[in-house]
């Protein structure tokens, strides 16, 4: 996917944001941009087909989650309702040596996230097919994240719902949302036990598309009453 002008293309606009990307991670994301593209063909896993859209609102937009990631410390985290693998492979990319897990409730694009696993030949980070509300229940997966991020997934105050159980007393939810959208999560925040410690926007480098990042960390461990049913947090959201 990406010959030596869209390579120094990657390269400046991941300088831009202050983070120094090697002629290896590269060529993971080139092999990752072709899979991506060509999978695509036959199911839906993104609208964005362009490869220099792909660079920046694909690779870019999740490589902007690195320094929070860094700043936490996180030595393992949780990409929830991942799609095609976004945050969760690049940040694997960016930084081989945190412990990533993939959860999306699609089988085929998890059978997309092993293969792309495999032929970048990553370790240390497992798809799993399952709901948000079923996984948050799962005793191997509940309350044992430093840190847990989704992207484009759902209104912040389901969002919540969704991530907050995965995340360790302490730990740290990383939200990526779009700047336009008008959140009311203050309830929610209060029954999952979350706190904002920080809330960012800005614009993506060679892109007038806005990111804004909200980091929630958790204070406290969850009532068992959360997630509720599959379903529910969407139909009522807290």
């Amino acid at each position: 996917m990406l010959n030596k002008e869209l390579a120094d293309f990657f390269k400046s606009t991941t300088a831009q944001l202050g983070i120094n990307i090697s002629d290896e991670q590269v060529e993971k994301f080139s092999i990752y941009g072709d899979l991506l593209l060509e999978w695509n063909k036959f199911m839906n896993l993104t609208a964005v087909c362009e490869e220099r859209e792909v660079i920046i609102k694909h690779f870019v937009d999740s490589i902007t989650i690195v320094p929070y990631i860094d700043r936490q410390d996180s030595k393992n985290v949780a990409d929830i309702g991942t799609g095609a693998g976004f945050p969760g492979i690049p940040l694997k990319i960016m930084r081989p040596e945190v412990e990533v897990v993939l959860l999306d409730s699609l089988g085929k694009r998890v059978n997309f996230l092993n293969t792309v696993i495999s032929e970048l030949g990553l370790k240390g980070i497992t798809a799993i097919h399952a709901r948000a509300e079923d996984g948050g229940r799962d005793k191997k997966l509940r309350e044992k994240f430093d840190c847990v991020t989704a992207r484009a997934v759902a209104p912040m105050n389901i969002l919540l719902e969704y991530c907050m159980p995965f995340v360790k007393k302490d730990g740290v939810f990383i939200a990526m949302k779009g700047a336009s959208e008008e959140d009311c999560f203050e309830s929610a925040l209060k029954e999952l036990s979350g706190s904002v410690i920080s809330e960012d926007v800005f614009n993506l480098p060679e892109s007038d598309f806005t990111r804004r990042i909200i980091c929630v960390k958790k204070t406290n461990f969850l009532s068992t009453k959360y997630p509720r049913k599959a379903g529910i947090p969407k139909k009522n959201p807290l």
